[in-house]
């Protein structure tokens, strides 16, 4: 193969993982909305449109597994391929937790929810976890090692947002003690698997970053 199509196919490669990125994204703030607005409407769509999401992460599979297989890259090419394989595979688990969200916000009851936990504010969290994907995709994109550094202090605050977050539904779990509920148990279960979901996309967000440092720049600092 003549190397300028090699390239054009690195380029493509690169171009579709930045599209699935924003397919990602799009679908995970949907369901940061249907959980903010009560929608079961748009809560069933982010559910049922997972398909989408794993259709495109195994086509995209199949291209690394190509690119590998027959052109045999080595040094920043292979680097470049390796790491576009493992950012994949981090967009499609955040498109799983967006899916895990919009099943919690089919079974929300959205007033008595905001009542119970005022001071929570899951919508702002999660917005910010998925702008920490977003900024080190902008990275993955443009080969700029210096945006993947600032990720890790960012997912560091996103860490301490979401742990007041816990211990604040737990604090008030435990002053409900002799007046619980079914009700009140759910959404204890279901506001915690929330604020994990969210602090997990955070996560993922880092090993991209980390991917994409030890692509442009051959270090695994970030690296876990």
């Amino acid at each position: 193969m003549a190397r300028n199509e090699y390239q054009q196919q690195l380029e493509a490669l690169r171009a579709a993982v930045v599209e699935m990125s924003e397919l990602v994204c799009d679908r995970f703030r949907r369901a940061l909305r249907a959980l903010e607005e009560g929608d079961e409407k748009l809560a069933d769509a982010v559910v049922t449109g997972d398909h989408e999401i794993n259709d495109l992460y195994l086509e995209l599979e199949q291209e690394c597994i190509d690119l590998l297989a027959l052109q045999q890259p080595v040094a920043g090419d292979l680097r470049f391929i390796a790491a576009s394989f493992k950012i994949i595979t981090d967009l499609e688990r955040i498109a799983d937790l967006a899916t895990n969200l919009g099943a919690y916000a089919r079974r929300i009851d959205r007033d008595r929810d905001r009542h119970r936990y005022p001071n929570i504010d899951v919508s702002h969290i999660g917005i910010q976890t998925i702008e920490m994907v977003e900024e080190a995709m902008r990275a993955y994109e443009s080969d700029d090692a210096a945006r993947t550094r600032s990720i890790d202090a960012m997912d560091d605050d996103v860490d301490a947002l979401c742990e007041r977050a816990g211990e604040a539904v737990v604090r008030d779990l435990l002053e409900r003690e002799r007046n619980l509920d079914d009700g009140i148990l759910e959404d204890v279960s279901r506001t915690l698997l929330t604020i994990r979901d969210i602090e997990r996309v955070g996560d993922h967000a880092v090993n991209i970053a980390a991917r994409t440092l030890y692509m442009v720049e051959n270090d695994d600092e970030l690296i876990y």
